[in-house]
């Protein structure tokens, strides 16, 4: 969830950089929303590894 939220915040950032033609704000939001996909790749990649191996490994 805290995931999504970044990602959303990143799209909103990248929203008002365009209508404001701030590159500062395109590119921050830009960034807070891959962070944000990275987040959430890595969380789904631990959720399938507990699947196959089991259990809540760290």
């Amino acid at each position: 969830m805290e995931n999504s939220a970044e990602e959303a915040k990143g799209k909103l950032k990248q929203g008002l950089g365009e209508a404001t033609d701030n590159d500062r704000l395109k590119t921050e939001g830009k960034a807070d929303e891959v962070k944000g996909n990275l987040k959430n790749a890595g969380e789904d990649i631990k959720d399938a590894a507990k699947r196959v191996f089991g259990g809540d490994k760290h």
